[in-house]
Order: structure tokens, then C-alpha cells, then sequence
């Protein structure tokens, strides 16, 4: 790692998922400028890739790293490495903790969201349909991974369930222990393309993201096994993190997140039960909540067995939980508006 001033490669760093999205945001006067992506964030200091490889940012005063997420473009003075500015994100992956009232972006500028369960008791829909209403809002494309398929004995019923759960989802069942999960994953994984992944502990996301990285990798990341009772793994990842993947592409990695609170995500929601969203303006009423009016076009789908009325009361459960955790917006005195 560079932590010292160092004369950069200034061409477009294309490789590094550089795009024409980022160069129009360049002001006239930021053309000598060199344009970095961030890899790491700590509580004091960010580290970035360039075209030669990682150097430790010099932060001005009062800069906040909280402000900053794995895959972000910042553009830096190539002389003394200091940042100056984080450009504008094409798409973000943020989530609420328990008893922050704000949202915190996990990744950025990530095009493809590798959601990753096993076939065993991890799978679990309602979860999943979290991560999806969590690609959706944040502008990236998901896609399921099915890990430990060889431990049942047909996949099938996993992969139909969960392309269920979504419109256009593709689900792939992939063993990342084996060199042909990178060739599986190709069409995701190409040159400047981003990818990251997300799940609970001990599905094998870091294992994943060990062979799509490919033996020459510096530090490769620490793997865990899991829980034979209930599926339930340890957290080896602690922090998000940029990794190559071998032969093109970029891969972040994420800690395991068992609890995911859904704010701020109502397109994403939308987008995640379009069957829901489709038919609620058939409804007799316009402010129908799809339980008890009548003339209900939802109710009537599921009356007619076309909506599953577990889908319908896992859709009420995120849409109330995303109301209650979805901060008002606030006037000018900070009184909330109506």
C-alpha cells in the first residue's frame, strides 16, 4: 500500500469500473484530478484503488468516514494523495441498524447484488425479500445464490421458491468452494463490472468471494463453518471490502446481517410485489389496505388462488415496518410536515 505522495497513473481508470456516469461530474478545474475508488473504511481513515494499486487517503479536517461506503469514487490530488470531493453514486446499498436514525450506506456503485442462502434452515423468504426490497431501492440488480445444494437432495423447490419471490429474479445454485462457481457467475462478473455480496454468517459468502478473487489475491478472506442444529454461522467478515476478481470485475464483500430493518424503501417494496402493487389500483378504494374492504382486487387474487396470502401478509408486515422506521420529513422549523 502507497501512504505517501506518489506519481499516479492519471488515464481513466476503466478497469476499476470507472464510466462516462462519473467523468461528467468532473468540473473544468478537477481535470488533473485522479480519480480513485474507495476499498476500505475505517472509523479514522479510507484507503482507494488506483490504477497502481492502494494508497492510504490523506483526510481534511473534520472529514467523516461515515459519510463514505466501500465502491465510492472520490477524486484525490495525486501529489499528496488528499481527498477532495466523493463524486455522485449510480446506485447504493444502504440499511438502518437498530436505534440509528439513519440510514448507512453498505456499498456503492454496485450493478449486480448477490444475495446468498443455503439449502438448509437459512433459507427463509422474508429474509430474502429484505435483500431483494434492498437491491431494488438501492438502483442494483439482484440475484440469488443457492449455496450447499449438494447437502439436499433435489434443489429444485428452493430455486422455484425463490423465483417466486420476484419478477425476472435469477436464482443460481453454485458451490463456491469449486473453481467453476467464477465461471457460473461470469455473465455478472465481466470487466469493470461490481458485484457484491450479502447474507447471513456461514452461507459462504467470504468462500465465494475467495474464488472469484482467485489464488494471487493478498489477503484472502477468513472463512467459517457453520452450526449443524440450526444453520446458523459465525461472522468471519467484519468489514466491507473491495476485492478483483480474476479475469475482470470487482466483488465486496459484507459482515453477515441475520437482521435487516427495511426503512426508507417503499419503490423498493413496490418493485418486489409488483403482483401486489399491479392490482391495487383495481381496488374499490383508493387508501385500500387489502384486509377487510370490499370490492379488495388483492383479496380477490387470493381468493381466486392467485396470491399466495402469505405473500400478501409478508408485503403488509414490510410495508407498515417501513412506514413506522421511515423518518417524516421535516419543514423549515424542523416540525414535521403534513
Amino acid at each position: 500500500m502507497t501512504d505517501h505522495a506518489a506519481a499516479l497513473d492519471p488515464a481513466p481508470p476503466a478497469g476499476l469500473g470507472w464510466s462516462d456516469f462519473f467523468e461528467e461530474q468532473r468540473e473544468p478545474h478537477e481535470v488533473d484530478l485522479a480519480a480513485m475508488r474507495i476499498a476500505t473504511v475505517h472509523r479514522s481513515r479510507l484507503t482507494a484503488l488506483a490504477l497502481d494499486g492502494t494508497v492510504a487517503l490523506t483526510l481534511p479536517a473534520h472529514t467523516n468516514t461515515g459519510d463514505f461506503a466501500v465502491g465510492d469514487w472520490v477524486l484525490v490530488d495525486p501529489h499528496s494523495l488528499t481527498l477532495r470531493r466523493r463524486l455522485a453514486r449510480k446506485s447504493v446499498l444502504e440499511r438502518r441498524t437498530e436505534g440509528s436514525p439513519i440510514l448507512q450506506p453498505a456499498a456503492a456503485n454496485v450493478d449486480t447484488l448477490f444475495v446468498v442462502t443455503s439449502c438448509n434452515a437459512d433459507f427463509n423468504p422474508a429474509r430474502l425479500e429484505r435483500y431483494l426490497a434492498l437491491a431494488n431501492q438501492g438502483g442494483t440488480n439482484p440475484v440469488i445464490l443457492l449455496t450447499k445444494a449438494d447437502t439436499v437432495a433435489d434443489v429444485e423447490p428452493y430455486r422455484h421458491r425463490a423465483a417466486a419471490l420476484q419478477r425476472g429474479l435469477p436464482v443460481v445454485p453454485v458451490n463456491p468452494r469449486l473453481p467453476g462457481a467464477a465461471s457460473t457467475l461470469a455473465p455478472w462478473c465481466g470487466p469493470g463490472q461490481t458485484v457484491a455480496l450479502v447474507g447471513s454468517s456461514g452461507v459462504g459468502k467470504s468462500t465465494l468471494v475467495n474464488t472469484l478473487a482467485g489464488p494471487g489475491q493478498d489477503q484472502p478472506q477468513e472463512t467459517g463453518g457453520i452450526r449443524e442444529h440450526d444453520a446458523k454461522g459465525r461472522h468471519t467478515t467484519t468489514s466491507r471490502s473491495l476485492h478483483a476478481i480474476a479475469g475482470g470485475g470487482w466483488v465486496i464483500d459484507t459482515p453477515g446481517m441475520r437482521t435487516l430493518h427495511v426503512s426508507n424503501a417503499a419503490q423498493g417494496i413496490e418493485t418486489l410485489f409488483a403482483e401486489i402493487t399491479e392490482r391495487a389500483p383495481l381496488c374499490r378504494f383508493r387508501d385500500c389496505t387489502h384486509a377487510h374492504e370490499p370490492g379488495c382486487a388483492v383479496q380477490a387474487a387470493v381468493a381466486d388462488g392467485a396470491l399466495d396470502p402469505e405473500r400478501l401478509s409478508r408485503w403488509r408486515k414490510l410495508v407498515a415496518e417501513n412506514r413506522d422506521k421511515t423518518p417524516a420529513p421535516t419543514g423549515a422549523r424542523g416540525g414535521r410536515k403534513r
